[in-house]
């Protein structure tokens, strides 16, 4: 069937149901007379008289009954599947695809997903973990979680961590062997454990800020330990391996039970925390709405 029909045949079947022309055609937001005209056309492309027509009434005739008869059901789920899409629009439901750092999720998302799902209980998450950097188009997700500087232009960004900052840290034990660095040249005199990025296959270079120039150093991590796993470079800096640079967040809780120390911290300046990205704020669905929301209300407790 021509598709092209199909404003056509729904504009006949509200004067058929309506008895006519003005009526129906207030209800659809056009012209009688151009609803006339559309009715005439459809009539002349099946060939077939549909309407009986007269000064003060409109009537179907035998073919107009049962065409409407056979073109009802499924114009009735056009309009059922178009409601509940609005439906949809409106009220928090359905699975949402969330792509996200593994240190990040963690931190930031795991511990709240009790209560999310309290408060929308209709609503599906997926937590996809990756710590390259996917195409959330590409990869089928609604949402992704990135440092700013990672988003592109396109995207739209929506703060959810405050400001953080890295952090050079040891276990006692490695420093009881090693004098802690103060300055960045100290640092070649240590074992550094390398965290390798798994977009690119690099070693991350530990990012600092000479405290008395203002100036950026890049430093090229080297020692007998490297991982693509955020987890397993914590363990080896519990265990004494070596220094090891992390998010300040991430090993907040060691440092206050002494199972962590951290050095350098005038070399490590806070910088913007993590953003969620979204690829347009336009018909957001109610469901990622009401999740971009509740990620920026545990940020604000968290600001407190």
């Amino acid at each position: 069937m021509d598709r092209n029909l199909l404003p056509a045949i729904a504009a006949f079947a509200e004067v058929a149901r309506e008895g006519s022309y003005t009526r129906a055609a207030g209800r659809i937001g056009i012209s009688p007379s151009a609803l006339s005209q559309a009715i005439r056309t459809l009539e002349q492309q099946l060939g077939v008289r549909l309407l009986n027509r007269s000064t003060r009434s409109v009537s179907l005739t035998d073919d107009g009954r049962k065409l409407l008869a056979q073109f009802e059901p499924g114009l009735a789920m056009i309009s059922h599947a178009v409601v509940s899409v609005g439906e949809a629009r409106d009220k928090p439901s359905g699975e949402i695809r969330l792509n996200a750092p593994r240190v990040v999720a963690h931190h930031f998302v795991e511990p709240h997903l009790g209560e999310f799902a309290r408060r929308y209980p209709e609503v599906r998450v997926e937590l996809f973990i990756d710590d390259g950097l996917g195409d959330i188009v590409r990869e089928g997700c609604d949402a992704g979680i990135r440092l700013r500087e990672s988003v592109t232009d396109t995207m739209v960004a929506v703060p959810i961590t405050p400001p953080f900052s890295l952090a050079v840290v040891a276990s006692p034990a490695y420093f009881a062997a090693n004098q802690a660095p103060k300055l960045f040249e100290d640092l070649a005199n240590h074992n550094c454990v390398g965290f390798r990025q798994s977009s690119s296959g690099a070693v991350f270079r530990w990012e600092l800020t000479d405290p008395r120039l203002g100036e950026e150093r890049l430093f090229q991590p080297v020692g007998t330990f490297a991982t693509n796993s955020d987890d397993v470079m914590l363990s080896a800096a519990l265990q004494g391996i070596g220094l090891v640079m992390h998010l300040d967040f991430a090993v907040r809780q060691y440092l206050a039970s002494g199972a962590l120390v951290r050095v350098m911290e005038d070399w490590c300046l806070p910088f913007e925390g993590f953003n969620l990205y979204v690829p347009s704020r336009d018909q957001m669905p109610a469901k990622l709405r009401v999740f971009v929301d509740f990620l920026i209300e545990k940020r604000r407790q968290l600001e407190r």
